[in-house]
């Protein structure tokens, strides 16, 4: 059963990393946006990194949540089911963007080919990026190649999930004890500002590398474990998530720059503090089904990161920056989020979720075959 909290909390996510590209694509400031808006919060625009850690931090949370329901114990994880339930949510959608993005680069359409601004890159690195992108370490590609391709570039935080998701069941199943899991989430918190002390002079490393990121997720984790042993009842839920989400605001307005170290970390924390809140039992009036946009676009968060990049990268195809006037600007914002939503309702609706379905189907009629 889906919870509208974390729902919401994976559409304000998802919201902060579209405005984000479409703003480095396009900027607001020569827009309705930039009279209206003071400097500081058109500024907020460019924090979208931010969105991404709360990402990695309901990440750890839900599959770590996930796996305590199904196996009771993470030391019982089944690493064929989790690898496969894995799988069919990834990949039936991921090879479906690389595939677009792989057939309109070989034909050098801007945007989608293997050049980036002034980094041109020999034609291999762009097969070698998309393979990337399916074996895990596109992050640490783009450490040594830079900013070289528009679309697969974003690709790297994926790379971050797979990597978490290859290692899990198997840490808990080497490990066996829930405290020697907790030491190991620890370690990982204390890893991430030591890392991205190290490397605050290039945001590739600071924000993109495994360690940069992995402290977020492991919070995410922890949270999980917290809430399986002391869910907090519907009052407390709602301080939680009522204090998680001013903290998660004022950090975002407070930015990136200037806190590279610990601003991560304390975006995750105030995410964990909200995930916490929303394992609470809801009360009377929170029952309601209700369905809200904010949390279509949670619900659908997968499929919008994949695809809004392309979505993106076409319009920009059609009208450069240069090009867009200062009333069309908005328009043209609202026009990329909702050509967004379609494509990715449309790949929800007849890849991912067919797909997705199909092989645990599949999965399951050959284990009761067996």
């Amino acid at each position: 059963m889906r919870n509208k909290h974390i729902d919401s909390l994976r559409g304000v996510a998802i919201l902060c990393v579209l405005v984000l590209h479409f703003t480095l694509a396009y900027g607001l400031k020569n827009s309705p946006l930039g009279d209206l808006l003071p400097a500081w919060l058109l500024r907020a625009a460019y924090q979208g990194n931010f969105g991404v850690t709360m990402f990695f931090t309901v990440s750890g949370y839900l599959i770590t949540s996930t796996s305590l329901r199904r196996w009771g114990d993470l030391s019982r994880i089944d690493i064929g089911t989790f690898y496969l339930y894995r799988f069919a949510r990834i990949m039936p959608c991921l090879l479906l963007a690389l595939a677009i993005i792989v057939v309109l680069g070989t034909f050098d359409v801007p945007f989608f080919s293997n050049s980036d601004g002034d980094a041109d890159r020999p034609a291999s690195y762009f097969f070698i990026a998309a393979g990337s992108v399916l074996t895990f370490w596109h992050n640490q590609l783009m450490q040594t190649a830079g900013y070289f391709n528009y679309c697969l570039n974003v690709y790297w935080s994926l790379s971050v999930e797979e990597v978490f998701y290859l290692l899990l069941p198997l840490s808990c199943l080497l490990l066996r004890r829930n405290w020697l899991i907790v030491l190991l989430c620890c370690a990982a918190i204390v890893a991430g500002p030591v890392y991205r002390s190290l490397h605050t002079d290039n945001e590739i490393y600071f924000m993109y590398g495994y360690l940069a990121c992995f402290d977020a997720i492991a919070i995410g984790c922890l949270t999980a474990m917290l809430a399986q042993r002391t869910a907090p009842n519907a009052l407390q839920g709602r301080i939680l998530r009522i204090m998680g989400g001013l903290a998660l605001a004022a950090l975002y307005l407070r930015g990136i720059d200037g806190h590279e170290v610990f601003g991560f970390t304390l975006v995750a924390l105030a995410s964990g503090a909200f995930l916490l809140g929303s394992s609470a039992e809801p009360a009377a009036a929170e029952r309601a089904p209700g369905k809200s946009l904010l949390r279509w676009f949670g619900q659908h968060s997968y499929e919008i990161y994949l695809f809004h990049i392309i979505v993106l990268a076409g319009m920009r195809n059609v009208m450069t920056k240069e090009s867009l006037g200062y009333a069309a600007r908005l328009p043209w914002l609202l026009l990329f989020l909702c050509l967004t939503a379609l494509v990715a309702a449309l790949v929800a609706r007849y890849v991912s979720e067919p797909a997705n379905a199909a092989l645990r189907r599949r999965s399951a009629s050959e284990h009761y075959a067996r």
